[in-house]
């Protein structure tokens, strides 16, 4: 059974810095790109990252470029969301997701993760 099991939001303040983990089982994780959305409230799913299975390639919307980073462990099969600079506007709950190919969209993943939330607020 496919399972992504994420861990790691909390409260934080603007500028500040977290970095959620994303714990996968039931599939061979070397072998999928893992994405990274989010949905902001009262707003719709986005795209925010992803990586490849060998976590040499990464790929960032413009919202995020230079402020957060995507990595992953797959002797652990963890995946790994470094978010620094934090801005009020990055509140959302954050997903991660598994596809077979790069995306910079929300649709093609086929297993997500329960969601962690992520809220920056003074």
């Amino acid at each position: 059974q496919v399972q992504l099991v994420e861990s790691g939001g909390g409260l934080v303040q603007p500028g500040g810095s977290l970095r959620p983990a994303c714990a996968a089982s039931g599939f061979t994780f070397g072998s999928h790109y893992i994405g990274w959305v989010r949905q902001a409230p009262g707003k719709g799913l986005e795209w925010v990252s992803d990586i490849n299975g060998l976590g040499g390639s990464t790929y960032y919307a413009d919202s995020v470029q230079g402020r957060f980073t995507i990595s992953r462990d797959n002797a652990k099969n963890t995946l790994y969301r470094q978010m620094n600079s934090l801005k009020p506007e990055d509140t959302a709950v954050y997903y991660c997701a598994k596809a077979i190919s790069h995306r910079t969209v929300v649709a093609g993943y086929d297993s997500w993760g329960q969601g962690t939330q992520v809220t920056v607020s003074s």
